[in-house]
Parts: structure tokens; C-alpha cells; sequence
């Protein structure tokens, strides 16, 4: 419980350090130390983090049932390293998610459960990310699917090309 408290403490953190312009951040970034095919790392200061990322490859949006044109703000995948710590995943959806709903995510047909806050959405534990990591290294892509405050329902798919070498970069840039 008290590792759940600090995710979701950390998670309104984050969720607000997004909210100010997450493809700058991640993506046009001064501090991008490395890019491997659709994956790229960056290292940050004070705190020390090392984090890869990537936007989707394909997004659906749909309402019940029927596709929908919605506007939705940086839609980004996360794994987080920081000094004495494994990766932490997480999801930024480009929206609101819907209040108490979780987003899932499949990596070749292996489904795991995030909690969302605000527009992102984290692993329970540690021991889930390292598995969540671990399903990912082995995948060729991933799919997020999760609801917004307004009810439309969201499949954003991810290439993993790239993602085992920019863990290993990020992984080592923050030991």
C-alpha cells in the first residue's frame, strides 16, 4: 500500500510536469542522449532520471463502438530509471482518464493492469514493472487501451524496435 501511495503521489507530479508540454520535453529536448529506431532516452538532473520514450504508431479512438475524431494532447510510453532503482513504466494518454479506470496493456497477448491519475497511468509495484519490462523487451509492439472522463475509448499501439537497447542505455546512463 505505501509503495501504491508514493506512485500516486509521484504520478500528480509527473502528470503536471507533462501538462506543460511533454513533446518538448521528451522529444525536442537539449538533454536526448540517445535514439534507438522508435525509442529514445534522455537523461535528466535534480533529480537524476533516465528515461526512454515513444509516441504511438497508431491511435483509435472510439465511442461506443463507432471511430471518433477526438482532440487528445502528447501521447507517450515511459520507462523511468533513476540512482538504485529498476525501470518504472509508465503512460502518458493525452487526456483525462475516466475516474477509478485502469488502462491495458498487451504486449503479445500478455494483458497487465495500470492505474491511472490524471491523464497518466503506472504500474502497482515494482515487481509488476520489472515484469511489464520484461514482456516488452520480448515484443515486437504494445497496445494501451483506456477510457477518457468523457467515455471514449482509446487503443494507442507502440512499436517496441528499439526499446531492449534504450532500456540498456537508460538503464546504465542512471545506475
Amino acid at each position: 500500500m505505501k509503495d501504491f501511495v508514493l506512485r500516486a503521489a509521484g504520478a500528480a507530479t509527473l502528470a503536471a510536469s507533462f501538462a506543460f508540454g511533454a513533446t518538448a520535453f521528451a522529444q525536442e529536448s537539449s538533454n536526448r542522449v540517445a535514439a534507438n529506431t522508435d525509442w529514445s532516452v534522455f537523461v535528466g538532473d535534480n533529480p537524476k532520471e533516465c528515461w526512454g520514450v515513444s509516441a504511438p504508431k497508431e491511435t483509435v479512438n472510439t465511442k461506443e463502438g463507432q471511430p471518433v475524431a477526438v482532440r487528445r494532447g502528447d501521447i507517450l510510453l515511459f520507462v523511468t530509471f533513476r540512482p538504485g532503482k529498476s525501470g518504472e513504466v509508465s503512460f502518458m494518454g493525452g487526456y483525462p482518464f475516466a475516474d477509478g479506470s485502469t488502462v491495458e496493456l498487451d504486449v503479445g497477448g500478455t494483458k497487465f493492469t495500470l492505474f491511472t491519475n490524471g491523464e497518466g497511468a503506472w504500474a502497482g509495484s515494482p515487481e509488476e514493472d520489472a515484469k511489464i519490462v520484461t514482456a516488452l523487451k520480448a515484443g515486437a509492439d504494445a497496445v494501451l487501451t483506456g477510457r477518457s472522463g468523457r467515455g471514449t475509448l482509446t487503443r494507442d499501439k507502440f512499436s517496441l524496435l528499439g526499446f531492449t537497447a534504450a532500456m540498456d542505455e537508460a538503464a546504465k546512463r542512471c545506475q
